[in-house]
């Protein structure tokens, strides 16, 4: 995740870059200001803030020098997203970065002007972000992970590293907005290699644990939610 980060700050920069030569038209001194805006808990997220940060340094952009980030974090509660994203927006910034579907999409739907950079997301196009990868179009760019492609590998994997395998536990989330995508592909691949699956659905930390001691015959895949 780290080397994602890292190229999203290139692209962030990028962003940054022409508004620096848009300010220096009009105004020499502006900072540029960054917002940032995850669900997940801020505690667990340092190496990702810390790639992003000396992403940017590489970039010559030095946060308290010439560019201001906002951090924000719902701290895993998807309901606060909403008004974290609108808070951003009303603090007028130059661009705001991303940290998965669960913040992309209420800061896509309180701005179509700032520009937005998703640091991951697991189906762009399904999510109805942008238009297609080469093409993104509107205010969104960023990096996909592809998920849904992957996902039916994982198993592919695993029925190849484990070959009498007969059934997978998946941990999965009934309330992140990527799972119709990334699970019909777990399915498929599963049916062609007749392995069974059994679905733990998993709606936050506490549930994750309790979920946590399946038999020892079943192997764990999770696919990728954020």
């Amino acid at each position: 995740m780290n080397v994602s980060i890292k190229v999203i700050s290139f692209a962030l920069g990028a962003q940054l870059f022409a508004l620096t030569l848009s300010a220096e038209a009009q105004q020499p001194t502006k900072v540029a200001r960054i917002g940032y805006l995850r669900v997940s808990p801020s505690s667990g997220d340092f190496p990702n803030t810390a790639a992003f940060r000396q992403g940017l340094r590489e970039l010559g952009y030095i946060e308290g020098k010439n560019i201001i980030i906002e951090w924000r974090s719902a701290e895993g509660n998807r309901n606060r997203a909403p008004a974290l994203a609108a808070e951003l927006v009303r603090l007028n910034m130059d661009v705001i970065v991303t940290g998965g579907s669960g913040a992309t999409h209420p800061v896509k739907a309180t701005t179509s002007t700032i520009p937005i950079v998703m640091a991951q997301d697991t189906d762009p196009i399904g999510m109805g972000f942008v238009a297609s990868l080469a093409r993104p179009g509107g205010n969104i760019t960023g990096l996909s992970n592809l998920s849904p492609e992957l996902s039916g590998k994982r198993v592919e994997l695993l029925k190849e590293i484990v070959p009498r395998l007969s059934r997978i536990a998946i941990f999965h989330s009934s309330i992140s907005t990527s799972q119709p995508r990334l699970l019909p592909e777990v399915e498929s691949a599963a049916n062609f290699l007749g392995v069974k699956l059994q679905y733990l659905d998993v709606q936050g930390p506490k549930i994750l644990r309790a979920a946590s001691e399946p038999p020892s015959r079943v192997v764990l895949t999770r696919p990728s939610f954020c």
